[in-house]
């Protein structure tokens, strides 16, 4: 496999992960995910943020969770969080 091949693999899996985790399981919350997975939502932003920032593209958090959320995070919580306890 060429090095761009794998590069649009790894990118589209993302995207799946993305995606998956945005539309299909938004009642799955953060604190659980960090739980079982050791990492969640806001890793997955904080990793594409730095990914922007290692390559020239000036983000911060904020912009890459609402890039990574397609919403902000107040959005997010109104809509997805369902325990106080586990604000985000």
């Amino acid at each position: 496999m060429d090095d761009q091949t794998k590069l649009e693999i790894e990118a589209a899996a993302f995207r799946s992960l993305k995606d998956h985790l945005m539309e299909k399981r938004t009642d799955v919350q953060n604190i659980d995910l960090m739980n079982l997975a050791g990492f969640c939502r806001n890793c997955l932003a904080r990793w594409y943020q730095e990914a922007a920032n290692e390559r020239g593209v000036s983000m911060d958090k904020e912009q890459a969770r609402e890039l990574f959320y397609g919403m902000t995070m107040e959005e997010w919580k109104t809509n997805y969080q369902t325990e106080p306890e586990q604000k985000i």
